[in-house]
């Protein structure tokens, strides 16, 4: 067991996909760190002679960002730029037997549930008092709180269940223990997210918790933001809205990923309600929190998606105007409904179409919806400042994939604080504000 830090003793974590993987990676990262290591995020300026790729196995694109990923440590290991490759998460929870067949230069692959494993495997010692603890690797002022692993739904295209399993809610104490953690190391906002947090306690508690787990977790001294991704719109808890509407710390967002309109599609996707309720549930989700920022997404050329479908959902997205919106096309997955029951007959190349199509109609709603802000005073969380200005978000902006606020001030501005700021210009995905 090494008790004594060498030169060398660094890992570089590259984590790719969604905020879920950061979680993970940061949940091993934590151990690293009791271990005394030193900790390396940025492949660019890393000394680190070990290195770990937490992958993506959702769909092509990201698969294939992993394998290039892995590829081009292989290179640097024979070449004598790392020692140690390290490969976890989701393509190896998918491809495992695969992968340790056709790359066997990597060191370990290693699946989601073996931290234990792969920090004995590096010669450190696992620590279970650590549980619940984790090293933050985004900003120090927020924190993604992952509240259940797996899902049970049934969508068409989605491989999620055959990697991450059935659903799992974690124990509602335990996220309270884990928000106070991350709260007491400078946390201000919580990002809750799953991959269908609509279920949270059906699976432990026999019915659904989250609002209820909310409220729990807005009475963390040091948690000023809550900020909600990935609803499920089927059995979406409408007392949720309630929490949202009238708790100070909840923000006025949600994300909830609808994925098409069309009543042909939906149900070759297997999503569980139609047109008509999804129009419903968007209107009492509007009615019932004034000013709420919807943020949805798309699945653009799934099997039975024809030109008709699509301008159905064209005119969808006009109509509705979201406040937020991504677009991603259909990846033809094996194991999954669609792989074994559809045949993947639309062309890249208008998938490709009909994302563009999507986010560029998206692109003038944000504008059109962002000019309307001109003039308001809005309460900004400073992430960065950047040459002469601050860039901050506001509650209805979750960071790397929504809105912005660009903010001049004459005095200076502390990453992490909360400050008032007066919109003075807009911009199609951002907004320019002055510190009031």
């Amino acid at each position: 067991m090494k008790t004594k830090q060498q030169i060398n003793d660094s890992i570089l974590m590259i984590t790719l996909g969604c905020a879920k993987n950061i979680v993970d990676s940061e949940r091993l990262m934590r151990q690293f760190s009791e271990n005394a290591l030193n900790l390396e995020f940025d492949e660019e300026k890393t000394t680190a002679r070990t290195v770990i790729i937490n992958t993506c196995g959702f769909i092509g694109d990201a698969k294939k960002e992993s394998i290039d990923t892995i590829l081009k440590y292989i290179s640097k290991k024979n070449n004598g730029l790392i020692d140690k490759l390290i490969i976890i998460g989701c393509l190896v929870q998918r491809y495992r037997d695969e992968l340790s067949k056709e790359l066997p230069e990597v060191d370990g692959f290693y699946r989601l549930n073996q931290i234990n494993e792969i920090v004995r495997s590096l010669g450190y010692k696992y620590k279970h008092e650590l549980l619940g603890e984790r090293f933050i690797s985004t900003p120090t002022h927020y924190a993604y709180l992952k509240i259940a692993e797996g899902c049970n739904r049934e969508c068409s295209f989605c491989a999620i269940p055959l990697i991450r399993g059935k659903y799992t809610s974690f124990q509602l104490q335990t996220l309270v223990n884990e928000a106070s953690f991350l709260a007491q190391n400078g946390v201000k906002e919580l990002i809750i997210i799953a991959q269908d947090i609509s279920s949270y306690g059906s699976d432990i508690y026999n019915s659904f918790r989250l609002p209820y787990l909310v409220e729990k977790l807005s009475e963390i001294e040091g948690i000023e933001w809550i900020r909600l991704h990935y609803a499920y719109p089927k059995d979406f808890p409408a007392d949720l809205l309630e929490v949202i509407k009238n708790n100070p710390k909840v923000c006025k967002y949600l994300d909830i990923p609808f994925q098409h309109i069309s009543d042909k599609v939906l149900k070759m996707m297997r999503r569980g309600l139609d047109k008509n309720k999804t129009i419903k549930l968007i209107d009492k989700i509007r009615s019932s929190v004034p000013g709420i920022a919807l943020r949805t997404t798309f699945l653009v050329g799934h099997p039975g998606e024809t030109e008709k479908e699509f301008e159905e959902l064209v005119n969808f997205v006009q109509e509705t105007k979201f406040d937020r919106l991504g677009a991603f096309k259909y990846s033809h997955e094996e194991n999954t409904y669609s792989g074994i029951h559809y045949k993947d007959n639309i062309n890249h190349a208008t998938k490709n179409k009909r994302v563009d199509i999507i986010m560029s109609l998206q692109k003038n709603i944000s504008y059109e919806l962002n000019k309307k802000r001109i003039g308001q005073e809005m309460n900004v969380l400073i992430d960065r400042e950047e040459d002469s200005f601050y860039i901050g978000r506001t509650q209805f902006d979750s960071p790397d994939i929504d809105n912005e606020v660009i903010i001049k001030s004459k005095k200076p501005l502390k990453r992490g604080n909360f400050y008032n700021v007066l919109i003075y210009d807009a911009y199609e995905y951002d907004l320019s504000g002055i510190r009031v």
